[in-house]
């Protein structure tokens, strides 16, 4: 077998889950290594808004103290029907917000409030506000010369290399810079500290939103005595009187690593895995296109390595993946449009020029009624709109729009005609939408799909646009569109698993000596997306409740004491 090292827990992969179970399992007396195939740690989490969505943690109490467990189970059982996971659910809703104090308490892991409604607050049990907490920003100066190896943000949600932070206040700035002088002082301070930091690291080091949650957590592992090893890719795991003891790991010192309680799988699912979503996202067998931007590592490994050892994977899910619309930024990646969407003055049409969807719902609600039709979409606006707010990667005034415009981006017309024919969407089909929506605009309603209407549909939109912080005519020409296809941020299905995530075989027995968390297991949100941070929450709260199973204790039921 070659070089051997030891542990008691081997995880696999370097996001919030694997990384989480590790600090647990480590804070309770075990000895932890955690590999990743990348150069980089932090997963998909170094990515993400650094959003966990935890019912009854403590800082919603103090937003709204009058939300209960029995109304989140109530809007869990509404949100994943046919596929409710009880047990699971309960052991979520019992052992998140004693996830988050002790996380709190015990790492250098820190959280702050949001004022994110659920994402369908009016379904029963739904709320407005209380149950989103974003990680704290961080100076990741602190993790010394590891910062080289923390995964950077995406390239296309960061302006100048620049990080914003997951709150309205943070980007309503840098919207208003050229007309507020309050803005423009907040612009100029952030804009001189990060040049600052680029000069001294060679990066952005005040980090925010999934970069902010990586970085903290892979402090605490590197203060704990936590090994990541990166560049260290799991080939295949070892198996041994049925129980399985560790994993064969290439790299630059190919070994054996033994692990004495467990092996754990935390690889982020398969959203990059070509051939397993083919076969399974309906768009791609129907010929659309999907890009994902999560990172170009997730192609599956944990899921595999489960299978080889007999884990059960099914693609069940109605929904498979959390849906991002996107678009392709020509010489930078993949762009997902995660706030224009909301700002009044914003339609989305498909190639006959009619409006099939609620711009001002969640990402995935958008995203499942783009894979309903053919996969692709155009997000509309006027003049006046795109230089208030942009459109896609195209910044607002003052940034200039022909970089935009040349490269092919934006599409631009001088009448919604002339717009419709730059982007193969039929003309009269555009311009009887826009006449239609238009009519009910002006006075700040939307009679096709009552958009603005909900507390999570104004949340994200501009409070000072009245009355409807989402509506307003699409009428002053030039006209622009950005073309939106599919993307991700992550995938549902996954290996099944217990509620403590030991791997389930194919006749539902558990294999002893695999776990699974995060992406590689199979969400207990029933391929729905509920609110703000359903994957970091179940992530990390499946971890600590993983992490102390491998350490002998019952994380859902016991006290965090």
């Amino acid at each position: 077998m070659g070089a051997q090292e030891h542990c008691d827990v081997l995880v696999i992969g370097s996001g919030a889950g694997g990384l989480a179970t590790a600090i647990t399992a480590r804070k309770h007396g075990l000895s932890v290594i955690v590999i990743e195939k990348e150069p980089v740690f932090g997963g998909t989490t170094a990515f993400s808004g650094g959003v966990l969505w935890i019912p009854g943690n403590r800082h919603g109490r103090a937003l709204n103290p009058d939300d209960t467990r029995a109304a989140a189970r109530a809007y869990l059982r509404a949100e994943t029907g046919n596929f409710h996971q009880p047990e699971a659910v309960e052991a979520f809703l019992e052992a998140g917000p004693k996830m988050l104090d002790w996380f709190e308490a015990e790492t250098e892991v820190k959280f702050v409030p949001t004022l994110y409604p659920d994402y369908h607050p009016t379904v029963p049990g739904g709320v407005d506000v209380g149950r989103s907490v974003l990680a704290a920003p961080y100076d990741s100066s602190a993790l010394g010369e590891n910062l080289r190896r923390l995964r950077p943000p995406l390239a296309t949600i960061t302006f100048m290399g620049m990080m914003f932070n997951s709150s309205n206040a943070d980007i309503r700035h840098f919207f208003n810079a050229t007309r507020s002088l309050t803005s423009f002082a907040y612009v100029a301070k952030r804009l001189a500290a990060h040049a600052a930091e680029v000069v001294r690291h060679g990066r952005g080091v005040q980090v925010t939103s999934g970069n902010a949650l990586a970085a903290r957590l892979a402090k605490t592992c590197f203060d704990l005595g936590i090994p990541i090893l990166t560049e260290t890719p799991a080939l295949h795991l070892l198996k041994q009187g049925g129980r399985v003891t560790g994993a064969q790991v290439g790299g630059a010192q190919p070994r054996s690593i033994m692990a004495a309680r467990g092996v754990v799988l935390a690889c982020g699912g398969y959203a990059q895995d070509l051939a397993r979503r083919a076969g399974i996202y309906a768009h791609l067998k129907a010929g659309g296109a999907h890009h994902s931007p999560v990172p170009p590592g997730n192609t599956g490994d944990g899921i595999r390595l489960g299978e080889a050892v007999g884990g059960a994977f099914e693609a069940e899910y109605p929904q498979p993946a959390a849906w991002m619309p996107v678009s392709l930024v020509p010489g930078k990646g993949v762009f997902p449009h995660l706030l224009d969407r909301y700002k009044p003055g914003m339609i989305a049409v498909r190639s006959d020029g009619r409006r099939f969807v609620n711009e001002s719902d969640s990402y995935h609600d958008v995203g499942a009624a783009m894979a309903a039709g053919d996969g692709a979409a155009w997000l509309i606006c006027d003049h006046r709109t795109i230089r208030k707010y942009g459109l896609g990667h195209a910044k607002p005034a003052p940034m200039p729009l022909w970089l935009w415009t040349r490269s092919g981006y934006l599409k631009r017309g001088r009448t919604l005609a002339g717009l419709a024919r730059a982007c193969g969407i039929d003309p009269a089909g555009l311009e009887a939408t826009v006449a239609a929506y238009n009519r009910g605009a002006r006075e700040g309603r939307d009679e096709q799909f009552r958009r603005g209407e909900t507390s999570f549909n104004r949340y994200l939109a501009d409070p000072e646009h009245k009355p409807n912080p989402c509506v307003a005519p699409v009428e002053r020409g030039p006209f622009y569109a950005v073309r939106m296809e599919m993307g991700d941020l992550g995938t549902f299905d996954g290996l099944r698993t217990t509620v403590e995530g030991a791997v389930l075989d194919r006749q539902g027995a558990a294999i002893a000596g695999l776990y699974a968390v995060g992406n590689d297991r199979a969400s207990i949100m029933g391929g729905n997306y509920p609110g703000a941070g359903i994957t970091l929450g179940p992530a990390m709260t499946f971890g600590w409740i993983t992490g102390r199973h491998l350490a002998g204790r019952a994380a859902a039921t016991e006290d965090a004491a």
